[in-house]
């Protein structure tokens, strides 16, 4: 089975799915709600409030993300997609110049051809950097390996 926070996110995506219209409910293709059926945390109960917001329910970011990439696949209209698509776009190339600025290594940067000497004194302590993808990315990654799956 998944990770126990996908098992959890997918109850509390089934949850809210409850409250929605018909209509948007029976645009989600079948094969993802058994995904989310067969995946969820059964044990796990969650307890929608159809007269709060996600931020006041206190749901995960998974479940936000999953909502997202819904409401984006199958009832955003085409204009709300473009816009959606072209926002996570400019947060992704944000996010890489972020990363850049933070990392800019040029390796060819005092390097000297003809010494080949390893000069101890100068070597320094290397820690290694934890990565770590969006929210929206690992969502993504882990629907596709589903997907792939089967």
């Amino acid at each position: 089975m998944l990770d126990t926070k996908y098992a959890i996110a997918y109850s509390e995506i089934l949850e809210i799915l409850k409250y929605i219209p018909i209509e948007d409910y029976n645009k989600i293709p079948k094969t993802e709600i058994e995904l989310f059926e067969t995946n969820s945390n059964r044990e796990y109960k969650f307890n929608y409030d159809p007269n709060k917001t996600l931020e006041e329910q206190n749901v995960s970011d998974i479940t936000k993300g999953i909502i997202i990439l819904l409401f984006r696949d199958y009832w955003a209209t085409e204009t709300q997609r473009k816009k959606i698509i072209a926002k996570q776009n400019y947060d992704r190339r944000k996010l890489e110049e972020k990363k850049k600025e933070k990392y800019n290594v040029d390796i060819f940067q005092n390097k000297n051809i003809y010494s080949h000497k390893e000069n101890i004194e100068d070597t320094k302590e290397v820690t290694m950097v934890e990565y770590k993808e969006s929210i929206f990315k690992r969502i993504i990654n882990k629907i596709k390996t589903i997907f792939n799956r089967n």
